[in-house]
């Protein structure tokens, strides 16, 4: 019973994931993880500098501060179209959060909640300071059908109660993509691994 809701919930989730994400924005000292899937020498992870921009090749400087990951993905597609015979295909996401988007060090030990398609699931205490590529490793994996290209954690401000959705791509750190630094988790966060869609 506890997994059928768990699944619904997941599904729930991911119905809406897309509009949820365009809810970040993206911060000055936040890494972002680029793809091009027609080009993969492209593929890397860029910081966003004080100024609020990026530097990606045949793109050039691009302002990303204060906008959507769906506004990013659409201007570095538009920047780089005249090096492709047609649009490019682009996905990004957030490598890791820049100052103020992680945990503190303190001692103690926090709560936060595993959901979709991994080994176990559910509310789990860890050591404050963990990161969120540990805890995937602490839980026991994936299942054989997640999506782990599109990990989210989903983290609720404590001040203004609005949920931010901050997209992972556990998949290109797997293939060898370096972190620049790693998202801290706090306490209440929720992990939700969707599940592959069809021929993904």
């Amino acid at each position: 019973m506890l997994k059928t809701i768990l699944g619904i919930f997941a599904a729930l989730v991911f119905a809406t994931s897309v509009a949820a994400q365009s809810e970040y924005k993206v911060r000055k000292g936040d890494v972002l993880a680029i793809e091009v899937l027609e080009d993969p020498n492209l593929n890397r992870q860029v910081l966003v500098l004080p100024d609020g921009n990026i530097s990606f090749p045949l793109a050039g400087a691009i302002n990303t501060a204060g906008r959507s990951i769906a506004d990013v993905k659409a201007e570095i597609a538009s920047a780089l179209a005249s090096n492709f015979a047609a649009p490019p295909t682009v996905f990004v996401s957030v490598a890791s959060l820049g100052k103020g988007g992680s945990s503190s060090s303190g001692p103690g030990s926090i709560s936060v909640y595993l959901v979709g398609a991994l080994n176990n699931q559910g509310k789990v205490k860890i050591r404050r300071g963990t990161s969120l590529l540990q805890l995937l490793a602490e839980a026991g994996g994936f299942s054989k059908f997640a999506a782990t290209k599109r990990v989210q954690l989903r983290r609720r401000d404590p001040q203004s109660g609005q949920e931010y959705i901050y997209p992972f791509d556990y998949r290109a750190v797997e293939n060898g993509a370096r972190l620049e630094g790693q998202i801290g988790l706090r306490d209440g966060d929720v992990i939700i691994v969707p599940e592959r869609r069809l021929f993904e």
